[in-house]
């Protein structure tokens, strides 16, 4: 009996040793997440209607910094799913 138990580690011990993400890269991948909906929130704001110009439409923070923030979130979620961490001994 101790010995079927014994294998069944292992082979425990085997397959969560091939996972391919680890918890560091499910962390990776929340942080980029957060970045990607930082820069999309960035981007909201009122429009222009046919009544009223709204200059607000070409604000820095609309067409630089929340694109650019979206923009490094994606590559991060790139980076985040192939980045493999290191193995000690």
């Amino acid at each position: 009996m101790s010995n079927s138990l014994n294998n069944m580690s292992k082979n425990d011990t085997k397959e969560s040793a091939q996972l391919p993400l680890v918890k560091i890269n499910f962390l990776l991948m929340a942080a980029s997440a957060v970045l990607i909906i930082a820069g999309f929130l960035l981007m909201l704001g009122g429009s222009s209607t046919g009544d009223e110009f709204n200059p607000d439409i070409f604000s820095t923070r609309r067409i630089v910094v929340g694109p650019t923030i979206a923009f490094i979130g994606f590559v991060a979620m790139g980076v985040s799913i192939i980045y493999r961490p290191r193995r000690r001994g």
